[in-house]
């Protein structure tokens, strides 16, 4: 299964949010995401079960299941 290493890649990323059960990053520094290679602009890590998105404005997302969390990658 490919990962994500959030706290090894934590220094080239922006953190913008944290409210305890997620957390969104900004990408400042060209990290690829492990899905499709390709960097990505934001990261949202989900720490909780389920979490509820707005309708999705035709950007690709891409999603990396860790240990604990969920990574959403938004192109």
């Amino acid at each position: 299964m490919t990962g994500f290493d959030l706290h090894g890649e934590r220094h080239r990323l922006k953190q913008l949010t944290d409210d305890g059960d997620t957390k969104l990053f900004e990408n400042r520094d060209g990290v690829a995401c492990p899905a499709c290679g390709e960097p990505f602009g934001r990261l949202f890590v989900i720490g909780r079960e389920t979490v509820s998105f707005p309708e999705n404005d035709g950007s690709r997302f891409c999603l990396v299941h860790g240990d604990d969390t969920v990574h959403l990658f938004r192109h």
